[in-house]
């Protein structure tokens, strides 16, 4: 896979340990536990583990060399082109222990943080120009009357804050995601940054989808290993989902206090990417207090996070954030937080055309045969007991009961008057009084 596969300027790969960016008492002790931690021992090797390039690995050890804590084994491993081998001397091995005594981190070189500002403005969010095209493509599985993607097209392109809203159950959930499809290019996500000597794990497997880097041989490998800095993985463009799970303290460094290390919150994982807030309103938190958390990150372009030390610095927010709610605006808001959202577009159920669009195409792809009398059935008799009031989930929901009802009963699917009543007893729970 070509792994430039991407509008983005790469990062360069640093040609000297100061452009690095990190101390190099830091980078030494990185080294030291990679070595203690990995028992690698090749050049080539270790280049890999600690993501800088052969001959910055090679001086780093050299360096090692000179102070008596890394010594040549002097093997010449067959199976890595002939290459010295490396291990931790005594002293080598005291400085390890000690510095993982104060932080368990080891492997890839961190970014400083203000290099990574630098990376961020160059794949930017706002970066982004969507054509009308790109995003019909995306939302190609849904019915979306056609002033919704009037709306949405500037929305997402302008990468600013978008609040969907209107009754559930008509696909807030299923835009946002189309939303994310329509994004579709790669940008560059730090395995890990640094800040002040901490270290702040960004890269999360769970979150990011990595461009698989085709395995060349070690020669081939010297000669593609400088495309990029490969302290960063090239990934699509994250997505962060969260629903009413959604707490303050997530948005918030994490510090693991065994392991001495720091954790990206959500909104920096999600870094040119989306971060979709799915459900506004459910969560243990009020929604006005959790918007309020954003407000400075939405209007400012930066997040402040805090140290374990109360330490507090600024850290880039770049990433387009989708509000989603089955709520009014005005019940949960009040009019500055909503003055602050950039978009707000109103998510309403399908007129009865849109909708049958829908009921045909769920029955077709169930194999389900359309039936006129049961279609009457439903929108002459049924729809006017809810007020002919239509819901995208509606049909999908029907059709299933009906496909259930016709397994249960062995028989061909199909659709009838009375199928439809059995159905539709099964969408709504009666209004009535619990006996005790």
């Amino acid at each position: 896979m070509n792994m430039m596969a991407s509008n983005v300027m790469a990062p360069v790969p640093p040609r000297t340990l100061a452009e690095v960016g990190v101390n190099v008492v830091m980078m030494r002790d990185i080294l030291l536990k990679t070595m203690f931690r990995t028992n690698m021992d090749t050049i080539t090797g270790l280049s890999k583990l600690i993501a800088l390039p052969l001959t910055l690995t090679q001086e780093l050890v050299d360096l090692c060399r000179t102070q008596r804590l890394i010594e040549a084994t002097g093997t010449l491993h067959a199976n890595s082109g002939g290459e010295m081998g490396y291990q931790l001397a005594d002293a080598g091995k005291a400085r390890a222990l000690d510095a993982l005594s104060q932080s368990e981190y080891y492997g890839a070189m961190p970014v400083p943080l203000d290099i990574y500002r630098d990376q961020v403005k160059r794949q930017s969010i706002r970066n982004i120009q969507l054509t009308r095209t790109q995003l019909t493509s995306a939302m190609g599985h849904l019915i979306l009357p056609p002033t919704l993607i009037d709306q949405l097209g500037p929305a997402v392109s302008s990468g600013r804050s978008i609040l969907m809203y209107g009754p559930p159950g008509n696909g807030k959930s299923s835009i946002s995601n189309g939303i994310r499809d329509a994004i579709g290019d790669k940008i560059y996500v730090p395995r890990a940054i640094e800040y002040a000597g901490q270290v702040i794990t960004v890269y999360d497997p769970i979150v990011h989808s990595a461009v698989i880097e085709q395995e060349d041989d070690p020669n081939s490998l010297r000669k593609s290993g400088n495309r990029f800095d490969t302290r960063y993985v090239l990934c699509d463009r994250p997505t962060v989902i969260t629903g009413g799970e959604l707490s303050l303290d997530m948005l918030d460094l994490t510090y693991n206090p065994t392991a001495r290390t720091y954790t990206a919150p959500l909104q920096l994982k999600a870094s040119g990417g989306v971060f979709i807030v799915d459900d506004l309103g459910r969560q243990a938190e009020p929604p006005q207090k959790l918007v309020n958390r954003w407000i400075v990150p939405l209007e400012e372009s930066r997040d402040i996070l805090a140290l374990q030390s109360g330490e507090k610095f600024e850290v880039p927010f770049d990433t387009l954030v989708i509000f989603s709610t089955n709520f009014h605006p005005n019940q949960i808001f009040d009019k500055a937080a909503l003055r602050r959202i950039f978009f707000k577009i109103k998510i309403d159920g399908p007129s009865q055309s849109d909708y049958l669009k829908i009921f045909s195409m769920v029955a077709k792809k169930r194999k389900m045969p359309l039936d006129e009398k049961a279609l009457v059935h439903l929108l002459k008799v049924k729809y006017p007991t809810i007020d002919n009031v239509f819901a995208n989930y509606q049909p999908i929901f029907l059709i299933d009961q009906m496909i259930a009802i016709c397994e249960f009963e062995g028989i061909p699917y199909q659709m009838t008057p009375d199928l439809v009543d059995r159905a539709w007893s099964n969408m709504f729970v009666r209004e009535e009084e619990i006996v005790h």
